[in-house]
């Protein structure tokens, strides 16, 4: 089903993209992304979600694994797609690669980016680039008893209006704060939440032009791209995967943007011959 901004209830995932990407969605409602920087424990709350509803493979054309299960809500069932542990999604490595094109192309109707309350600042860097591309986020604070145990008190309420999106305290290997994030997830998915996400905001006058001049190019070709202002940051920082999608026309097709490496590396040397 296409995303519509017009119906509460409605999915927002591409079903035909996530098709692509190697998830079928047939008798799932809705596709949970679940992100993270590695040691968040992002492991932990998968299993918590998911239990023995999950099965393992590979990216298509890619090397990189994959891990699905899913979970059953009121009269909803929800698919969740483990992405590779990532530092950030700017696509210097196969699994940014990966986790940036499932949020930006798969557009699932909720992504969970699991954070480590004892580690915030250096996690937050992953979620606030989460929230440039998609408003449906939930923040996992896991790992709060590790937090405690070093003295820090993290103020989730706050942190929740600073961020715009929903923040859930949990302890995923104990099973503490996992239902309240289930609910949050499906506030998120069925749009009875609609999160307004912190956006980073230029305040250099140039960029700021640049920025919205090719927002306005970048609307005239791709109209009902959803992701148009962080699609516009990356071609101004040189992303060579979007660069290409946007100069062979299929910026929405995710054939060009899911290729193996090899075959990414032959059609960049061909591009520049």
């Amino acid at each position: 089903m296409a995303p519509s901004d017009g119906c509460e209830g409605c999915p927002a995932h591409n079903a035909a993209n996530l098709l692509k990407l190697g998830v079928d969605m047939q008798d799932w409602n809705y596709v949970v992304a679940l992100a993270g920087n590695p040691n968040t424990g992002k492991s932990t709350v998968f299993n918590a979600l998911t239990g023995l509803r999950q099965h393992t493979g590979n990216w298509p054309g890619k090397t990189v694994s994959r891990a699905e299960g899913g979970f059953e809500f009121g009269s909803a069932r929800y698919k969740i797609v483990d992405l590779p542990g990532t530092y950030s999604l700017l696509a210097t490595s196969l699994d940014e690669q990966v986790a940036r094109n499932f949020i930006l192309f798969g557009q699932p109707d909720v992504t969970i980016v699991v954070v480590d309350a004892s580690r915030l600042e250096r996690n937050l860097n992953l979620a606030l680039q989460v929230m440039e591309i998609t408003d449906r986020v939930v923040v996992c604070l896991n790992l709060i008893d590790e937090a405690e145990r070093h003295g820090l008190k993290v103020d989730e309420r706050r942190l929740a209006r600073d961020l715009g999106v929903p923040v859930i305290p949990t302890v995923a290997r104990y099973n503490r704060g996992m239902d309240e994030l289930v609910k949050a997830i499906h506030e998120v998915a069925t749009g009875e939440v609609r999160p307004r996400p912190f956006k980073v905001r230029s305040t250099t006058g140039v960029l700021k032009s640049a920025l919205e001049k090719l927002e306005r190019e970048i609307l005239q070709l791709y109209p009902e791209l959803p992701n148009v202002r962080w699609v516009a940051l990356r071609l101004l920082d040189g992303d060579e995967d979007i660069i290409r999608a946007l100069r062979s026309g299929e910026l929405g097709n995710l054939f060009q943007m899911e290729q193996p490496v090899e075959e990414q590396r032959q059609t960049l040397m061909a591009e520049g011959s």
